[in-house]
């Protein structure tokens, strides 16, 4: 998978690669594309997370593809695949962590919106402590790291929820980082929900079928960008490999109504759908793009890309803005039919019957 200008060719060959909070659904499938060898062999990769029952899991399945995998660096990734017991809201931690690191994904994150609604504080040690963290290392220690990227979401885009709110500031932390940190490269890399990752919506839905229903529906009118974890890794991906510092890059995707994602589910089953209201910090319609982002956004490859907000990172390119206004999942939304391709696509029926553990960590 590439959506970049230009193949990712030995983009990682002998990098050694951290990825906090590397146990959650996106840190799996980005550990596994790193393992194939597709932007090249690296050095090693670090799986940097607090969980240790998360660490084992996945240190089993890891080896079981090592041993069912000929065609990918599987068969040799316990040479490559370390496993680091650390939080990033521990200065010392993550620090130690950063000694051995030229890429940083930092992909730790206290994400669940209800979650951060009820704790909020908790979601600022983790999404912006641990930000802060990672670039105090850096400069205090004179850390030789190449570049960090930042994974964000659509929801610290005019943020309405504390969860929006603290990856704001983690946006902002590490681009500011590029004035404190001038021998090390931060961007961002920020997408909407990923289908049927951790805690999201599709498995949910599959399980209310299973049972016989209701599906629930927190608002007919809600819409959503529909973005496989691959997709999210592409992202990534060309985040490092065409990014700039200080810039934040943005795929362009589809969207669809949340209700003919359960319509095409159900698929004509005898089951009840129904409105339950809005969970509390939750929007109505993702936006990836801000009308005050617009002037400053560009095309590049199949992204969006928002320039940096500080002028001293800033160089003239003569890109064109690409966007005059937001960049919304009410904009352009599919029809039933392109829904349904997509979830049959990523084998998100229930007739394909996933299972979401191993499909998605």
């Amino acid at each position: 998978m590439n959506n970049g200008d230009n193949k990712r060719g030995g983009l990682f060959e002998g990098k050694r690669i951290l990825v906090t909070g590397g146990t959650g659904s996106l840190g799996k499938v980005l550990v596994r594309r790193l393992l194939t060898g597709e932007c090249g062999r690296p050095e090693s990769i670090t799986i940097f997370s607090r969980d240790e029952a998360k660490q084992y899991d996945m240190r089993l399945v890891f080896n079981d593809l090592a041993a069912a995998t000929e065609e990918v660096i599987y068969r040799d990734s316990d040479d490559i695949l370390r496993f680091r017991i650390g939080d990033v809201r521990d200065y010392a931690s993550i620090s130690s962590a950063l000694g051995k690191a030229d890429v940083v994904f930092n992909a730790a994150a206290l994400k669940q919106v209800p979650t951060c609604e009820f704790f909020p504080y908790e979601a600022v040690q983790t999404n912006v402590l641990g930000a802060e963290n990672i670039v105090c290392s850096i400069e205090q220690l004179g850390l030789p790291v190449e570049t960090v990227i930042g994974i964000s979401t659509d929801k610290a885009c005019k943020p309405v929820n504390v969860m929006g709110m603290s990856k704001a500031i983690q946006e902002r932390v590490f681009i500011s980082a590029n004035l404190r940190c001038p021998g090390t490269r931060f961007l961002c890399a920020r997408y909407g929900n990923v289908l049927a990752s951790r805690g999201s919506v599709i498995p949910l839905f599959h399980a209310q079928i299973k049972a016989g229903g209701p599906v629930t529906i927190t608002t007919n009118d809600m819409t959503r960008f529909l973005l496989s974890l691959n997709q999210a890794v592409d992202t990534i991906l060309d985040a490092y490999h065409l990014g700039r510092v200080g810039e934040t890059f943005i795929p362009r995707i589809a969207s669809s109504l949340m209700t003919t994602v359960a319509d095409c589910l159900i698929n004509g089953r005898p089951v009840e759908r129904i409105e339950v209201g809005i969970r509390p910090g939750e929007k109505i319609h993702e936006i990836l793009v801000s009308e005050d982002e617009a002037y400053r956004t560009v095309a590049r490859a199949n992204y969006y890309v928002i320039k940096p907000i500080l002028p001293e990172l800033v160089a003239d390119q003569g890109e064109p803005a690409a966007l005059d206004g937001e960049y919304t999942s009410r904009t352009e939304i599919m029809s039933a039919e392109d829904t349904r391709r997509i979830l049959r696509e990523n084998h998100l029926t229930l007739e394909d019957e996933p299972d979401f553990s191993k499909l998605f960590g």
